[in-house]
């Protein structure tokens, strides 16, 4: 077969691309245990800074394991009744939420519906991170919340004080909203309005809500507003709908009811 022929041309071709196929999967299934590791930091890392308890100008990456170490508890709770999990239900070191969402056994439907923005199902489980003080008391519960906005879903996490109601801090790990607009969810200046914030009113309804425009520092209702994000309306509705959603009755409603009777958090076990 002459050297320039089609077929040793396409033999070659054929060679190069199952040794590249080969080189490609080696290195995706010999990175992915690393890669999995950067996920649970990177998960842990947001924890902490709805919590207040990461800052990038003071901590470093090899902060991370140790301050969440120290001061958090993973506790993997039933949505329904807010309490801790039967680990013959579902076993926490090996539960994917994400996943759950996505399994008949696993998942409930959203209701209303559209209260998490054309989202159809949530998982029945989710994890929660009490934060414990110096004393090992619990002063701060960080939920997971997820919900749509214009273009993508954002995943995110909301602090709550052991009170029940008082947000202490929020961020947004991952979306794909439109950068300057409402990606603007990612900028500390915004997620800064949130603290204080309250989410229920005196007899327990949800009230916390993502406005059009400014807040009016005067008014009654101020401490349940935040302002909205310019020129991002669908974005800040969806905000607003996925947190009013997860400190609900069909969220993690019942688990923060309890914290505002007794602000003792759930017990692992």
């Amino acid at each position: 077969m002459a050297r320039d022929s089609v077929g040793q041309t396409l033999t070659v071709a054929t060679i190069l691309c199952v040794v590249c196929s080969v080189l490609v999967a080696s290195a995706a299934v010999g990175l992915r245990s690393r890669q999995e590791a950067n996920k649970a930091q990177d998960q842990m890392k947001n924890v902490l800074i709805a919590a207040g308890l990461f800052d990038a100008s003071k901590n470093t990456a090899a902060d991370v394991n140790i301050i969440f170490e120290q001061r958090i508890d993973k506790v993997l709770i039933d949505l329904e009744t807010g309490e801790p999990t039967d680990a013959e239900v579902v076993d926490p070191a090996t539960y994917d939420q994400r996943e759950a969402a996505r399994k008949p056994e696993l998942s409930a439907p959203v209701q209303p519906a559209g209260g998490l923005g054309g989202i159809k199902t949530r998982e029945k489980y989710a994890f929660v991170y009490q934060v414990k003080n110096d004393s090992d008391q619990i002063e701060q519960v960080v939920l997971p919340v997820y919900g749509r906005g214009l273009w993508s879903t954002l995943y995110g996490f909301i602090a709550v004080s052991n009170d029940g109601s008082t947000v202490r801090g929020i961020t947004f790990y991952e979306h794909g909203e439109t950068p300057g607009l409402g990606g603007e969810v990612d900028n500390p200046r915004w997620k800064a309005l949130w603290n204080g914030k309250q989410l229920f009113d005196e007899t327990g309804q949800v009230e916390i809500e993502v406005i059009k425009g400014v807040v009016v520092a005067e008014t009654t209702i101020a401490k349940y507003q935040i302002d909205g994000l310019s020129g991002a309306t669908i974005t800040s509705n969806g905000v607003s709908q996925l947190i009013r959603y997860w400190v609900g009755p069909d969220g993690f409603g019942p688990l923060l009811e309890k914290l505002r009777q007794n602000g003792q958090g759930v017990s692992d076990g």
